[in-house]
């Protein structure tokens, strides 16, 4: 019996790497599971025309073949080798173990992506609440404005953004009481940086040596997003040299009693108060849903399993990211500083319309990725 696991690796597999429509992907399910297909390496010993009879469109079932060959080929195992681990476990290993290297955590932390054109965009809806699309819009800025920051990095810097967004809005709602950390002096003397027009204090990650070096130039660029010639702005010469940076979280610094003490810290920063990649990841992940249509509901009596839940939102994540790329993209020609003024601005014309004061706080309502994409540079 195929367990929730697989089948939720087994959609991660058919939707991210094979490129099937996450629909066709879930209706697939049924029938691959009778054909004992339920894993790429499974796929990967069988027949395209075994493949074929699941999907019928011959286009289909060779992405689906090719994808599964090129996956067990990459872990450079046979197929069917017990031995072989799954990306899903690998990157479990990568983020709770104790040794990795930079490039594994930097790997490890890899988002969704989709290469949906703007048309299929369009007509995407989402379901979520604000704080996970200001961490998106963060994350996805940041890859812009400061794309020699790893994605560990980015991750970090954004989750300080909407934390800092969030108390402040705790503060005026009266749901928080009490002056912040940063008020009462704590990580004084700590740099500060500017995203969204927040400020917010981060910490140095000396010895976190993530970037490539000049032999091993073509793996690294392979797996990463953030030095796309295209996505790279007007920057000072000096920020090559910029070393990787942490975003503090000063209420836990505070609520810890310091001492802040920095050094070579990886994924998980060693304990350190700061915002970890591994949590703002494990938020964008699971925070964005889909609306169903009046026809879903009326068609599919039966309530999607937690596994395709999960694979579902991870998917339009990627959408959303994809949608937000594209905004970004077409105001490249923008120097760092005036892209970071205006990405709040765009974040406020789409965010999802909640109850006003502390009834609508944590609310989650509708975002359409057509009025996202109205925010590209016309012309």
């Amino acid at each position: 019996m195929t367990t929730k696991k697989e089948i939720q690796a087994l959609l991660r597999f058919l939707s991210q790497d094979a490129r099937i429509p996450l629909p066709t992907a879930m209706s697939k399910i049924k029938e691959l599971q009778s054909a004992n297909l339920t894993s790429s390496d499974s796929l990967a010993k069988s027949s395209i025309t075994a493949i074929q009879a699941i999907f019928t469109d011959e286009k289909l079932a060779k992405q689906v073949l090719s994808a599964a060959k090129r996956i067990t080929k990459k872990r450079g195992r046979e197929p069917g080798d017990p031995s072989s681990e799954s990306p899903a476990k690998r990157k479990k290993t990568v983020s709770t173990g104790d040794v990795a290297t930079p490039a594994a955590i930097e790997e490890s932390l890899a988002l969704p992506k989709s290469d949906a054109d703007e048309e299929e965009l369009a007509k995407i809806i989402v379901h979520t609440n604000r704080a996970p699309l200001v961490l998106a819009f963060a994350t996805k800025l940041l890859e812009f404005t400061m794309p020699t920051q790893p994605l560990s990095s980015r991750l970090s810097l954004a989750q300080a953004v909407v934390s800092v967004n969030a108390r402040t809005k705790a503060l005026s709602l009266g749901i928080e009481k009490g002056t912040s950390a940063e008020n009462d002096g704590w990580g004084q003397g700590q740099p500060k940086i500017r995203v969204m027009g927040r400020s917010i204090r981060v910490m140095k990650r000396w010895g976190y040596e993530w970037k490539e070096k000049p032999e091993a130039a073509g793996n690294l660029k392979e797996t990463s997003d953030a030095m796309d010639s295209q996505k790279t702005l007007k920057q000072d010469s000096e920020a090559d040299d910029e070393p990787a940076l942490w975003g503090l979280d000063l209420e836990a610094l505070r609520s810890s009693n310091g001492p802040l003490v920095s050094g070579a810290q990886g994924a998980e920063g060693s304990g350190l108060p700061i915002y970890t990649a591994q949590s703002a990841r494990a938020y964008l992940l699971k925070s964005f849903a889909s609306v169903p249509s009046p026809t879903d509901e009326a068609s599919s009596p039966k309530k999607k399993s937690a596994a395709m839940l999960k694979v579902e939102k991870q998917w339009n994540l990627g959408l959303v990211l994809r949608a937000l790329d594209l905004v970004f993209q077409s105001w490249a020609l923008l120097d760092r500083e005036e892209l970071d003024k205006r990405a709040w601005a765009w974040y406020v014309a789409v965010r999802p319309e909640v109850e006003n004061g502390v009834a609508g706080w944590g609310g989650k309502g509708e975002v359409k990725l057509s009025q996202i994409l109205n925010l590209r540079r016309k012309g």
